[in-house]
């Protein structure tokens, strides 16, 4: 591939790696309660956005995180007393957050929210004291993250002179409707899973909400290759990441082999190397990879089998992926309209 000396690619593919291993360095040096948050965030935010936060964006961010926190909490107490009604509408929440985002609007701040009406909500439904945990957890990754981004890009700016980046087009509002409801449906059983036990499935309500961001620039055509595609392949890229990491068990170590993993996948994702995957394929099987890793981390430090919990959490990242295949293939066939692709972050 021709590539010329102003192509920001290489900058953009090196910052990112960059940025995710930070988070990942930080999220566990610093033994945050959720620690794989602040690479998934900053993996986000990168991704979405090549340009640094100002000022202005990060006690904005400040405040959509407060909004994020502040709705799940909220919504604990009717989740308990009235659970059918509470219930009912996160699932409207869920669906008018992923609209927004595929009317225009702000990707990380609907991802935001959507993390923070699924995990927040039940984590706050079984304990209060957890829901304050992950509050917390939420809040110092967005902390982590903001000093993340602005680390990567003093490390690696764009090239001067770059034309601004046009804009997705706008989705028209029957076809956002239907995308935003097949979301919703890929989100929610993960969601009442946690409800039942938020310990222990909310690494899958993490990987359900990336999966409904991604069934937004997925067709039903490309449903299997995309979302189980990528599944797999971020679940073959951790078991990996796993053996070479335990023959040096140590942070540093941590930190170049993600540098190194993030960096073969960033080089896909920006097209350095050729390939006809999308973005998403990429971007999934990141996420995939981060999540898996941060809990087999987090089952080595708490004495479990990891092992054994590496193969029942692949096993129900797997069902939950073919779920949302099925979701994709029915809300489909219902609009009965064909799916452009327009991502949601």
């Amino acid at each position: 591939m021709n590539i010329s000396a102003a192509d920001p690619r290489h900058r953009r593919a090196l910052r990112l790696a960059c940025g995710v291993a930070c988070g990942t360095a930080l999220g566990f040096g610093l033994a945050l309660p959720l620690p794989f948050l602040t690479p998934m965030l900053v993996l986000v935010l990168l991704a979405s956005s090549n340009q640094p936060l100002s000022a202005k964006a990060g006690l904005g961010l400040a405040l959509v995180v407060t909004l994020a926190c502040g709705s799940g909490l909220l919504l604990s107490p009717l989740l308990r007393h009235s659970p059918v009604s509470g219930v009912l509408l996160v699932a409207l929440c869920l669906f008018f957050s992923f609209r927004f985002a595929l009317r225009g609007g702000n990707g990380l701040l609907s991802t935001l929210l959507v993390v923070g009406l699924t995990m927040i909500s039940a984590a706050g439904t079984a304990s209060l004291a957890l829901g304050q945990t992950v509050v917390e957890a939420l809040v110092k990754a967005v902390l982590l993250t903001t000093l993340c981004v602005a680390f990567s890009h003093l490390l690696f700016p764009e090239p001067s002179g770059l034309p601004p980046a046009s804009k997705d087009p706008t989705m028209d509002n029957g076809r956002s409707s239907w995308i935003a409801l097949r979301a919703m449906l890929v989100v929610m059983p993960a969601w009442l899973l946690a409800l039942i036990d938020p310990a222990s499935y909310m690494p899958l309500v993490m990987k359900s909400v990336n999966l409904g961001q991604q069934v937004c620039s997925t067709s039903a055509r490309d449903a299997g290759r995309e979302l189980l595609g990528s599944t797999l392949l971020g679940g073959a890229l951790a078991m990996l990441f796993w053996t070479l990491l335990s023959i040096l068990p140590q942070l540093w170590m941590f930190f170049l082999l993600m540098l190194l993993f993030i960096l073969l996948l960033a080089r896909r994702l920006y097209q350095l190397v050729a390939n006809r995957l999308s973005a998403g394929f990429w971007l999934n099987a990141c996420t995939t990879l981060i999540i898996l890793l941060g809990q087999s981390v987090q089952d080595s430090a708490a004495g479990k089998d990891v092992y054994t919990a590496f193969a029942i959490r692949m096993g129900l990242f797997i069902l939950v992926t073919l779920y949302a295949c099925a979701a994709v293939h029915l809300i489909d066939q219902r609009a009965q309209t064909p799916t452009k692709e327009s991502p949601c972050s």
